[in-house]
């Protein structure tokens, strides 16, 4: 029979097999893009993990360790990525960590992605890890937003290498300090300018709800015990502030 002749019928059983195919391969590629995402938020908290634990052994970063103590929140990139020819394109995957000021308790981490771009002559790539430590609320509430700009919606400054915070507090008066490590290089990098934004996916899938950065980092209405280990870092923060002579 020729297909053009075959009846309206036939065509149209046709049709609906092929949307029912189209409907079950669309739903059989969005869960295993829901693993993805859950596999992706347990890596970045696996590597934040050992990031924070980089910085607090690193004896190079006295600085950092001086500052951490005070901060009121921390974002933490495990893999800031730079590369260049002429554009540069820089960025990372984070979580932040929110404390709170009366209890001393850190939230869970919510979820980011940072990123810039710079142009001039420039070739080559590197990989840093990096923290920023806000000092101040204004720090503290960009994070509560969809997205904000680094330098515009919060001060940033470059953190002091090679000195205790009493003797370099006087010049920092930024929302939030960032400090990088790479490669035997330390120091602060320049994010002015970057964009830090939510990635909302990330959340869901790692706490299997849909929560806002305020319900994860104010409202602690999440948990993940997958967490424990930066909780481990973060406790350690907190027994050299009380006992300065550790």
């Amino acid at each position: 029979m020729n297909a053009n002749k075959r009846p309206v019928w036939e065509k149209g059983a046709w049709l609906f097999l092929a949307v029912v195919l189209v409907g079950a391969l669309t739903v059989l590629n969005a869960v295993p893009a829901s693993a993805n995402d859950r596999m992706e938020a347990t890596q970045i908290v696996e590597k934040s993990c050992m990031t924070f634990s980089n910085f607090m052994s690193d004896e190079h970063m006295g600085a950092f360790k001086d500052f951490v103590k005070d901060a009121k929140a921390l974002v933490i990139v495990p893999e800031f990525l730079k590369g260049a020819f002429v554009v540069g394109a820089s960025g990372g995957n984070a979580i932040a960590m929110v404390r709170n000021e009366k209890t001393g308790r850190w939230s869970e981490p919510a979820f980011y992605t940072i990123g810039g771009a710079s142009i001039g002559f420039q070739i080559g790539g590197e990989s840093s890890e990096v923290v920023l430590l806000a000092m101040t609320q204004r720090g503290v509430s960009a994070l509560m937003g969809n997205s904000f700009k680094l330098g515009a919606d919060a001060g940033i400054a470059a953190g002091p290498v090679g000195m205790g915070a009493q003797a370099a507090t006087a010049n920092l008066s930024a929302d939030i300090l960032s400090f990088s490590r790479s490669k035997g290089l330390y120091g602060g990098i320049s994010l002015d300018g970057s964009v830090v934004a939510v990635r909302e996916a990330l959340n869901h899938a790692y706490y299997g709800i849909e929560a806002s950065p305020t319900d994860i980092l104010v409202r602690h209405q999440v948990k993940n015990p997958q967490t424990a280990c930066l909780f481990q870092g973060l406790k350690r923060v907190a027994e050299v502030k009380t006992n300065p002579s550790m």
